[in-house]
């Protein structure tokens, strides 16, 4: 096994996401931006395997029940390499989403490009849109995986200020996951 290959971001907080659309587990196409346009999305570069992952979970998905209701849209992401980690193979996803009655919709990015333009490092990253889909905050959840306390407080925080038109209090805050596993 190579060493992680880390991937440039190729735009910043203000800029535009780069647009895509990727299929879910039951092979319903998701495309952003989204039309409508939701007042604020939320994308997770995910997996199944990676611990952090599975700590913040229940965090994320508290997160999308209450701000699900107020438009917001969530979308989760794999693009880990199914070849070396079998535990992220599009049928483990499926498995997944059936097993923890899993409400985000879950996208499989086989060639990794969305991951790779998004500038996703480790899983979990998260970024946040606002209803132009200009990045507003990319980063963490909250500030530690292990404190189910933290309550997935810097996506709360980026979310209630794009809600209200604002500029989050933070826009930047260092991933912490593990490494998106990259095809070599």
């Amino acid at each position: 096994m190579g060493p992680a290959i880390i991937r440039p971001m190729s735009f910043d907080v203000g800029d535009r996401v780069p647009a895509f659309t990727l299929p879910d587990t039951d092979g319903a196409a998701h495309a952003v931006p989204a039309d409508p346009a939701p007042p604020a999305t939320v994308l997770v570069v995910t997996c199944n395997h990676c611990p952090y992952v599975i700590a913040w979970n229940p965090r994320l998905r508290a997160v999308a029940d209450d701000y699900g209701p107020r438009g917001v849209r969530f979308l989760a992401i794999n693009a880990n390499d199914p070849a070396r980690y079998p535990a992220d193979s599009p049928a483990a996803m499926k498995r997944f989403v059936a097993d923890q009655n899993w409400p985000i919709p879950y996208l499989y990015d086989e060639s990794q490009e969305v991951a790779g333009a998004l500038g996703a490092q480790v899983t979990p990253h998260v970024f946040v849109l606002d209803g132009e889909q200009r990045l507003r905050y990319r980063g963490a959840p909250d500030a530690d995986h292990r404190d189910p306390q933290q309550n997935a407080r810097y996506l709360r925080e980026a979310l209630d200020a794009v809600l209200a038109g604002e500029q989050p209090p933070t826009t930047d805050t260092r991933p912490r996951g593990c490494s998106v596993k990259w095809k070599n």
